[in-house]
């Protein structure tokens, strides 16, 4: 069979014999070479060969099926090889790569074959390959439907996050960053002591008042992987396979950062044993840095809130007062032009009647009222602004 005929033929049979026989027919036509055949959403050939580790060109005699993929406006198209044939050379070696992909309900199969010299030249490439996309490089990993994917755009808004524009109550700020930065670089002192090196924290209170940008700001601060869990559910597979899919990469990835954002919603009582086994039982999660975050600890079971090996630091994100209103306020004011700025008087008058107003109440009073000056024809002081707008936001807060 040619090389042009073989994959052709064997995608037109059953699902479960697809893949046995493209292993037969290349072991037929490809004799005394070696061939590896693997199974890995971490091979991604295109993206090796993108980056200038090999040369990658498609066999002429071969159709090549590439699947095309719109990401958003304003993204470039992505381009994936779904059924396809190349000559490959890496370092000094001429390798093949056969890749192919088909629907065997209810999942997507894809599988690659490695053509090379003997076997030691092709599970090298494929172990370089995989271990290179593995990780994140400008992106953060996102596990969402039982799959991980690389968010390029997350990572960008966690680079503009930082703790110099996080304003907290007393010196929380400071201590946070601290705590982190302390535990990664104390390695060997906990193992010193025998202590296991991995840390939980919650970061508790009602919404709008810093946590999630508290965890972007220590993800920027830390520069260490960050490994982000949308949902541990998926349409063919249960709560527990995901969050074992999710540890094991993790596990993988240490030092780094998993972030559980809502945890009250992401863990069921269903699931939540097995979460708490995967957190402390006997796999290691050294270097691990669990993030969760809730607005409702009140609906969180007390083997999460208050079991110290899991969760062992927990931080209190609460509405803020007079300082840090004012902090807040003062910041914005700063980066104001120079008729946007607030008198003294005016400052206080503002933080005084915003009292009960949580960080994100404070963040749509600055920017509502911008929006209302501009527009306004004779551009009136925009402490009046402020005022009637906070007035206004006052009224949506006591009607909840």
């Amino acid at each position: 069979m040619s090389e042009g005929g073989l994959l052709s033929a064997e995608l037109q049979k059953r699902a479960t014999a697809i893949a046995y026989g493209i292993s037969r027919a290349l072991s037929e036509l490809c004799q005394g070479k070696a061939i590896l055949e693997a199974r890995s959403e971490c091979f991604s050939l295109q993206q090796y060969a993108a980056a200038g580790h090999c040369t990658v060109t498609s066999k002429p005699e071969v159709h090549s099926q590439i699947e095309t993929q719109w990401t958003g406006p304003g993204e470039p198209l992505q381009q994936r090889d779904s059924t396809a044939w190349f000559a490959v050379r890496w370092q000094d070696h001429a390798i093949e790569v056969v890749t192919a992909s088909w629907y065997d309900f209810p999942h997507d199969v894809r599988w690659q074959w490695i053509i090379a010299e003997n076997r030691q030249v092709a599970a090298d490439f494929f172990h370089a390959v995989c271990e290179w996309c593995h990780e994140p490089r400008g992106e953060v990993l996102v596990f969402s439907q039982g799959n991980w994917e690389k968010d390029a755009e997350l990572f960008q808004a966690i680079a503009a996050a930082g703790f110099d524009s996080l304003v907290l109550r007393g010196n929380l700020r400071e201590e946070l960053r601290a705590d982190f930065e302390r535990f990664l670089a104390s390695r060997d002192v906990y193992a010193q002591y025998g202590v296991p090196w991995k840390r939980g924290a919650l970061f508790l209170g009602p919404p709008g008042n810093g946590k999630t940008h508290c965890v972007k700001a220590l993800v920027h601060a830390l520069n260490i992987p960050c490994l982000y869990v949308k949902s541990f559910k998926a349409c063919y597979s249960d709560e527990q396979s995901g969050m074992k899919i999710v540890f094991q990469r993790a596990r993988k990835s240490t030092p780094c950062l998993m972030v559980l954002e809502d945890i009250d919603v992401l863990i069921t009582p269903e699931g939540r044993a097995f979460f708490l086994n995967e957190m402390d039982g006997f796999a290691e999660n050294a270097g691990i840095i669990t993030l969760a975050t809730s607005n409702h600890p009140e609906r969180l079971d007390p083997s999460i809130l208050e079991r110290p090996s899991r969760f062992d630091r927990k931080y209190y994100f609460g509405i803020p007062g007079p300082p840090e209103r004012l902090a807040y306020l003062s910041w914005w004011d700063d980066r104001f032009a120079a008729e946007l700025r607030l008198s003294p008087e005016e400052m206080g008058e503002v933080v005084a009647s915003t009292e009960g107003f949580s960080f994100a109440y404070l963040k749509e009073l600055v920017l509502s009222s911008l929006t209302s000056w501009m527009s306004s024809p004779g551009r009136d002081a925009i402490g009046p602004v402020l005022r009637r707008q906070a007035a206004t936001l006052r009224e949506q807060i006591d009607e909840k």
